[in-house]
């Protein structure tokens, strides 16, 4: 069967159209609102999935790519039997190192899992179920993000992973308008982009210049 093209009204200039296919939606997935970080982060609390909980503050914290963040071990947020503050990781997709806080409640979350499962320093922090993989795959974090974000009234086909990535790189610059230190924390190597992908246009660019009084 022939799938169709639902049209869709013109994207704004400076962001990438989304399209849907079939009944899925594509393109770019939106960040989270805070009251829904918020909202997913108290469903784990009250769950108490410590994993999850670790897996998501991890995600929001460090805004790295599914690959990097499923990869991480011990040893890259921990020393001395402390949760490190700060942390950095050579990223899969481009060789270059990026660094990236871990806040509080970050570290909280991060001390429980690794004493819940007993994960020595050179383990990873999110083994997998599967005999076959040594930690949880990229496709494998897609569907618990997939149910976080179900479980709060969010449309699943909606967000994804990028959407955690996002998320705190979205609230930074709107808070700052610092496309730099955005292009630093998410480890672009290009501020092009950081521009596309926090979909910046000149509305956002106008909003930023009219808060400014000379």
């Amino acid at each position: 069967m022939t799938h169709e093209l639902i049209s869709q009204p013109p994207a704004p200039a400076g962001r990438r159209p989304r399209r849907i296919t079939a009944g899925k939606l594509t393109g770019q997935k939106p960040a989270l609102k805070m009251k829904e970080v918020w909202s997913i982060r108290a469903r784990l609390e009250l769950k108490r999935r410590i994993r999850d909980l670790a897996l998501f503050n991890l995600a929001i914290d460090s805004k790295l790519r599914g690959c990097d963040l499923v990869r991480l071990k011990v040893e890259d947020v921990a020393a001395g039997g402390e949760i490190k503050a700060r942390s950095a990781v050579v990223q899969k997709k481009t060789g270059r190192p990026v660094q990236f806080e871990i806040t509080e409640q970050t570290r909280t979350a991060v001390g429980a899992l690794i004493r819940q499962g007993g994960l020595a320093s050179g383990k990873y922090l999110f083994t997998s179920r599967l005999a076959d993989s040594p930690h949880l795959s990229t496709r494998q974090y897609a569907r618990i993000v997939q149910g976080w974000v179900r479980s709060i009234g969010l449309n699943p086909a909606t967000y994804g992973t990028h959407s955690l990535r996002r998320t705190k790189a979205a609230l930074i610059y709107r808070k700052t308008g610092n496309l730099r230190a955005v292009q630093l924390l998410l480890g672009h190597t290009k501020l092009e982009s950081t521009v596309r992908y926090l979909g910046v246009d000149v509305d956002d660019a106008l909003a930023i210049s009219e808060g400014v009084d000379l």
